[in-house]
């Protein structure tokens, strides 16, 4: 077996989150992960991503997770997208750029940035049940 690129392995990941396959995801993430969804907090390894992505894709009916630009270089992976939520009433869309940092074809290192005014204007309901 060839071992996978840093960009195959995120993008293998986000294909998997993209259709809240989180099974198949979170074999993409080492155990020692450190996971920062700014500006929401910090979750480590594959429990913890999926306890944050989990309850978060709730109540989303569809994903499409829009490859805007991609670069690399070595281990690291930068990836600006358009995430684009389909609700059961409508599309939500939010511009994010994750960082991910990938060893022995597993993810170490994974940051999104994101404005979450730009999500809450979008979809209030979110911000109501954050509190």
């Amino acid at each position: 077996m060839t071992a996978q690129s840093p960009i195959d392995v995120v993008t293998a990941f986000m294909k998997a989150m993209e259709q809240k396959d989180y099974d198949a995801g979170v074999v993409h993430v080492a155990d020692d992960c450190h996971y920062e969804n700014m500006p929401m907090g910090v979750a480590k390894g594959p429990a913890g991503v999926r306890a944050v992505l989990e309850p978060f894709f709730a109540p989303i009916v569809e994903n499409e997770f829009q490859v805007l630009r991609q670069a690399t270089n070595g281990p690291i992976v930068f990836i600006e997208r358009l995430d684009r939520h389909r609700l059961p009433d409508r599309w939500v869309e939010l511009p994010v750029t994750g960082v991910y940092e990938v060893r022995d074809g597993k993810i170490v290192f994974w940051r999104e940035y994101f404005d979450i005014a730009t999500l809450y204007r979008a979809w209030p309901e979110l911000q109501a049940a954050a509190g």
